[in-house]
């Protein structure tokens, strides 16, 4: 009876290697409340707005507007071509990613129908940054290309010497000048260069890979390396200083124009006192930290490679809590009002509410998830191993 109920309720569309599948349904076993009877507060609707950059926004905090619900059903999931490590992002009524198949896509919020699709010349790892009408996108070809946001079309690319696999970020020009697009490279640079044109503006180097975004705030620019530093720059790419962690540094630094928060593979998260250029506060995990950590509030929430999600004070770096799923938290978590979400190797896409770490939720999607959630146009949308790109909505 269920498979005929699939049947009936299954809408799949190609374009290139995607297929899309919408299903208005319940959850399946794989959703369950943490706490029947008893659900932590701060229900309410996901965001509606804009998700248009890794992590939210310029700083890359990974925090959202609204509430996560007590629980979720899949709206709809697109099949691209094998695994979907790019995180996607939500502009417009659509939904951006990229794809280990080459591709980069371009997807319905509302149904997942595709739009149009993009074939780079490798795979696509990156996360989209979506600016004033364009996509902004990286790719393991050693390109950024420039895409134009209703059509695909390309715009212009600029060639790097080594993969791009961090998001791009935008510098905006205090006076109202053109925007610029800042991004790293595998080839030991950051890249400044004009939205418009592609024309570059400066470059900047660290002294080894550059994994990670760059996050954007206070007139500075911020990343890390895996010369085992996060480093800053001023937006016209002078006064460069470096603080070391002691390790590489492989995600996206959280900026919040003072302190920037990120973990590196020795298992520390650190915090670094930008203006002061030294690091406050130090915390040790039992894994290596290659998620993106979340900032708001009180609390720094980081994902590890010892199977927890932590959760920080943000002034201390002291622990108040600590989740346990049942594989590497590679997937960075998203705050959204008093809960957060994330993903996990085990295949699991985790609610938590903030105050103490309880479970509110789970949905088991079956491939390990290493990509951040985007939370806007009232979904969540995570990219999963299985080369799904799942969008999740509130379930009544």
């Amino acid at each position: 009876m269920r498979q005929a109920l699939l049947a009936l309720l299954v809408l799949a569309v190609g374009i290139g290697a995607g297929v899309v599948v919408v299903l208005n349904l319940p959850p399946s076993d794989g959703a369950r409340l943490g706490s029947p009877g008893r659900p932590a507060p701060g229900a309410g609707p996901i965001a509606a707005g804009d998700w248009r950059v890794y992590r939210g926004d310029a700083g890359m905090t990974g925090a959202a507007d609204g509430n996560l619900p007590d629980a979720v059903r899949i709206r709809w999931k697109f099949k691209a071509g094998y695994g979907v490590h790019s995180c996607p992002v939500i502009a417009g009524g659509r939904v951006f990613f990229g794809a280990t198949d080459a591709n980069v896509y371009c997807v319905s919020a509302a149904t997942g129908r595709p739009i149009w699709s993009f074939a780079a010349g490798d795979q696509v790892q990156a996360p989209p940054l979506v600016h004033a009408g364009r996509v902004y996108v990286g790719s393991d070809d050693y390109f950024l290309y420039c895409l134009d946001a209703n059509t695909g079309r390309c715009l212009w690319k600029h060639e790097a010497e080594d993969r791009i696999a961090g998001s791009a970020n935008v510098i905006a020009d205090a006076n109202g000048g053109e925007a610029r697009i800042v991004v790293g490279s595998h080839d030991y640079h950051v890249y400044c260069l004009g939205a418009a044109d592609g024309a570059l503006a400066w470059k900047a180097s660290a002294d080894n890979y550059i994994n990670g975004g760059m996050a954007v705030a206070g007139g500075r620019v911020v990343f890390g390396s895996c010369d085992s530093a996060v480093h800053v720059l001023g937006a016209d790419g002078r006064d460069p200083v470096s603080v070391a962690t002691g390790a590489y540094v492989a995600v996206t630094p959280a900026f919040d124009g003072r302190f920037a928060y990120a973990g590196n593979l020795a298992g520390e998260m650190v915090c670094v006192d930008v203006p002061a250029r030294r690091i406050a506060w130090r915390f040790k995990a039992d894994g290596e930290f290659n998620a993106s950590p979340a900032v708001a509030g009180p609390r720094v929430l980081a994902g590890c490679g010892d199977g927890r999600l932590y959760c920080l004070d943000r002034r201390s770096g002291a622990e108040l809590w600590r989740f346990r799923a049942r594989g590497e938290v590679d997937g960075s978590p998203v705050i959204c009002g008093p809960r957060a979400v994330f993903g996990a190797a085990d295949g699991k896409l985790y609610a938590v509410y903030l105050p103490d770490g309880r479970l509110v939720w789970s949905y088991d999607l079956g491939g390990a998830i290493t990509t951040s959630p985007a939370v806007g146009a009232g979904l969540v949308v995570v990219g999963c191993d299985d080369g799904y790109v799942y969008a999740f909505e509130a379930r009544e």
